[in-house]
């Protein structure tokens, strides 16, 4: 079991020195051992603040994390489980109010074992007053990033855990819905710990003690900082679209281009994220049990003292939770007024028997909606193979771009030349056909340039938009 830091030391741990300014409890007079008349409730909760120091489960405040300030939510464990009651559900409520007034993200430093059972169902409603308050700070434009502490169980894990756009967590952490008292004898303890959350598609990555500090002001710098988000009703610039990086020239037959873009030694999406962002932290998961790390790159970067977000394709065919990754991070940047930059490469959306079962057709669907339905600017690059639908998903109509050593197909040639029952010796001249060469691509208005090599800004064809 993990080291357990109480609710102030785990403050320490993360805001800058000095920095953190505590809120006041608003008033809240209760009956007699409160408001079931619980037996023994009072003195339960006057040794609990003589053990803690705390008069509740929360403290919550204000501070700078690596000078980003940011409204902390710290649970002390110690005090009651780390429990939710009404008091505690008053201070949850009046840190999300003061987040929305003075337009700062939110931290919540979650320890707790659920709902205070000597409130009854009004110590589980308070999960409904803070789903309300994660709400409209979601659609206030601010960014919540949970970090899941030694336990994190029950109503807690729920609402700020699971429901924060970014969840991290330390090392070890017990993790899940169900607490350690009242899961089946025979369940898996394995199963309720962060590492395998963030197996599951439902954390983004596990920081140490030492690591965190860093990592979360990174996160801050990202989505609330200098360069992050935007002013409300103000539409931000489009990412710039990125340089090539691999060959020049152009492609003399349709097939060369398959050839060039199925290359062994071509730069892929690594290579572009590297050269395009000077800082940058991923997303992981599609928070409903899957991952797809292989197959698509998600996450925030900073490009000239602004964050970008990107979603890229790694040149594999798209698992269904690489999909609903990227539709994840393109719903979360037009939340947060963050451009978006997509990288095109892959074969296509993966089609086995399990893909199926997954849902890869409602998956590609999320996307295909995402991208519709974003406010901000999205840009794409193709760097590779665009294959059919599961390729066109992450390009943003009418921004969208071609390396010299990539193609777009409405499918490979190898299989429309299968569909149309062409003998193999027809695949090189139905990839011709299907004009799938970059300048083809251009011509029949699919792709607005070819970018050149050389420079990020020099591309053929119109300038990108914004």
């Amino acid at each position: 079991m993990p080291e357990r830091l109480t609710a102030r030391e785990t403050v320490a741990l993360v805001a800058d020195a000095d920095s953190f300014r505590e809120f006041a409890a608003p008033p809240r007079k209760s009956p007699p051992d409160g408001p079931l008349g619980w037996q023994g409730y009072d003195a339960s909760r006057a040794r609990a603040a003589a053990r803690t120091g705390e008069h509740e489960s929360v403290v919550c405040g204000t501070a700078r994390v690596e000078g980003t300030r940011a409204v902390l939510i710290a649970f002390e464990f110690g005090f009651l489980g780390g429990s939710l009651g009404e008091r505690t559900g008053d201070l949850l409520e009046a840190a999300y109010t003061h987040a929305r007034e003075h337009r700062l993200p939110v931290v919540p430093l979650i320890a707790t074992g659920g709902s205070r059972m000597q409130e009854g169902m009004l110590a589980l409603t308070q999960l409904q007053r803070v789903a309300r308050q994660s709400a409209l700070t979601r659609e206030a434009g601010l960014p919540q990033i949970a970090v899941l502490r030694d336990p994190t169980t029950g109503g807690g894990w729920a609402t700020l855990g699971a429901g924060a756009d970014i969840v991290l967590a330390l090392p070890g952490a017990q993790v899940g819905f169900a607490g350690s008292r009242v899961r089946p004898p025979d369940a898996d303890p394995a199963a309720y710990t962060a590492e395998s959350q963030l197996a599951a598609g439902s954390a983004d990555a596990i920081v140490t003690p030492a690591e965190l500090k860093g990592v979360l002001g990174r996160w801050l710098r990202l989505l609330a900082g200098h360069g992050a988000g935007a002013t409300p009703g103000v539409t931000p610039a489009a990412a710039p679209v990125p340089g090539a990086l691999g060959r020049g020239g152009a492609s003399g037959s349709g097939w060369e281009a398959v050839e060039r873009a199925r290359a062994v030694g071509r730069p892929r999406a690594h290579a572009y994220l590297d050269a395009y962002f000077d800082d940058r932290l991923p997303i992981s998961g599609d928070r409903c049990g899957g991952t797809d790390p292989g197959g698509m790159l998600c996450g925030f970067g900073e490009r000239d003292g602004r964050t970008v977000a990107y979603a890229a394709q790694t040149g594999t065919a798209t698992r269904p939770a690489g999909y609903r990754t990227a539709a994840r991070l393109i719903r979360l940047a037009d939340r947060l007024g963050v451009p978006v930059l997509t990288l095109v490469d892959t074969p296509g959306a993966a089609n086995d028997a399990e893909a199926e079962r997954q849902g890869v057709g409602a998956a590609v669907a999320e996307v295909f909606g995402a991208v519709a339905a974003a406010r901000v600017p999205i840009t794409t690059l193709v760097i590779g193979e665009g294959g059919s639908g599961g390729a066109l998903a992450l390009a943003a109509p009418g921004n969208t771009w071609a390396t010299p050593d990539s193609y777009f197909s409405v499918i490979a040639p190898e299989l429309a030349a299968a569909i149309l029952k062409r003998p193999p010796e027809e695949v090189r001249p139905t990839a011709d056909q299907l004009r799938v060469r970059p300048r083809d691509l251009v011509e029949l208005g699919v792709v607005q340039g070819v970018v050149a090599a050389s420079a990020p800004r020099s591309v053929t064809g119109p300038p990108p938009p914004g």
